[in-house]
């Protein structure tokens, strides 16, 4: 939509918006009460949350958001343009809320931000955590399975709940990913004098029923010793994935990775994904990642699909085709990785002239007739062409001696950015 729409003619009052706790009206300092009071409608999270507001303090319009909620933010804000508009949110509207999708709609030059404790500063507090040690983990419309991505040994978390369901959801999750003996607490309506609530327990023996919607899940991290270790970086364990031998193995993955270089919001196109691995692990390394893989057999895409929310990153979008032909209408890559089908027609010009400028190239191949073909675009464009060889340990009757991989060839490059072309 364009800058005049949204612009101060048709929006001639900045949008307000107000965070507000468990204690509700009680809990709003003066100049939060004063733009309530001020605004012709309030916008809110629904009956519960407007029903904070007294009536004979606030008498303007009431309006539920819409579920789902980021597409109406526009039309909404059209809906009342040349209007006081006040938008309730929970806590910090800027921490994972409201005020992240009003500030893209109307930049943040008419936005107001009226900003209440989150609910992550209050857990911190009742904790005695201390907040830059902890990871916050949104489950609030995403999968569950974005949670397994943060579990590692010792960590703290922090889960912002999607509802009264969660503690136990995350529980069976923390079973599941061999977390059992992790520790969790559930603090429910932070902030409120009168009904705040602690709950305690272990992911094994979790024994609470659902208890209050508004509640945030706290996890200290506590792996079982005969669960697998999933580091961090590259180069996940082979075992961690399902797969039918088409895999980039371990060893290669980390290399492969190294050279494609994933950094925060960043875009991969991972072609012909086999088990979805090299993709996976981008994800992995900064939850803003994102990646597509174009895989052609269906029972592999649907492999790759389970191994991605197993590995935590759900998000991971999975396109059934073949290349060259599936890359149309996807997102112009910051990297591209080639993984298989080096020799298809116009597979490697088509993930060339995608690829954004700057962004980098990697291709692996086993073949004669791919290296040839990595050869002349590495005398052609640069790069690095190097070959792989990993051999491993294995018994060679009484004694031990080295079985050789078959070695792989990869070839890898930088687009010229705009200011060298």
């Amino acid at each position: 939509m364009s800058s005049t729409a949204r612009g101060p003619e048709r929006h001639p009052h900045p949008v307000t918006v107000v965070g507000i706790g468990a204690d509700g009206w009680a809990g709003l300092p003066e100049a939060a009460r004063a733009a309530l009071r001020a605004a012709d409608v309030v916008i809110g999270g629904g009956a519960r949350q407007l029903g904070l507001l007294p009536a004979a303090e606030v008498g303007a319009e009431r309006v539920a958001w819409p579920s789902p909620l980021r597409p109406a933010v526009p039309r909404l804000l059209d809906a009342h343009a040349g209007r006081k508009v006040a938008v309730l949110a929970s806590g910090d509207p800027m921490f994972h809320g409201i005020g992240r999708a009003l500030a893209e709609v109307l930049g943040p030059e008419r936005l107001r931000v009226l900003p209440h404790p989150s609910s992550v500063a209050y857990a911190c507090a009742r904790l005695g955590w201390p907040q830059e040690d902890a990871e916050t983990v949104t489950l609030v419309g995403r999968p569950l399975d974005t949670l397994t991505a943060a579990l590692h040994d010792g960590r703290r978390l922090l889960v912002l709940s999607a509802g009264a369901a969660t503690p136990g959801e995350v529980a069976a999750l923390l079973r599941a990913r061999g977390y059992g003996p992790s520790r969790l607490h559930v603090l429910e309506r932070l902030g409120h004098a009168d009904h705040e609530r602690a709950l305690h327990g272990t992911a094994d023996d979790w024994p609470h029923p659902q208890g209050d919607p508004l509640n945030i899940v706290a996890v200290e991290c506590l792996r079982a010793p005969d669960a697998p270790r999933l580091g961090a970086v590259p180069g996940l364990p082979d075992s961690a994935y399902e797969h039918d031998g088409q895999l980039t193995k371990r060893h290669v993955r980390a290399a492969t990775l190294a050279a494609l270089a994933p950094a925060p919001g960043e875009l991969l196109w991972d072609i012909g994904g086999g088990s979805g691995s090299i993709g996976i692990e981008w994800m992995r390394t900064h939850r803003s990642c994102r990646a597509v893989t174009v895989e052609r057999d269906p029972v592999r895409a649907g492999r790759i699909a389970r191994n991605a929310a197993t590995l935590g990153v759900p998000g991971l979008r999975v396109v059934t085709a073949a290349a060259p032909g599936g890359l149309a209408g996807l997102d112009a890559p910051h990297a591209v990785f080639i993984g298989g089908g080096l020799t298809v027609p116009g597979l490697l010009d088509a993930c060339w002239d995608a690829l954004r400028p700057g962004g980098r190239l990697v291709a692996n191949t086993v073949t004669l007739e791919s290296e040839a073909l990595l050869a002349d675009r590495y005398r052609r464009h640069g790069g690095e062409l190097v070959r792989l060889a990993v051999a491993h340990a294995v018994p060679v009757g009484g004694f031990t001696g080295w079985r050789q991989a078959m070695p792989v060839t990869q070839w890898s490059v930088t687009k010229a950015g705009a200011e060298e072309a």
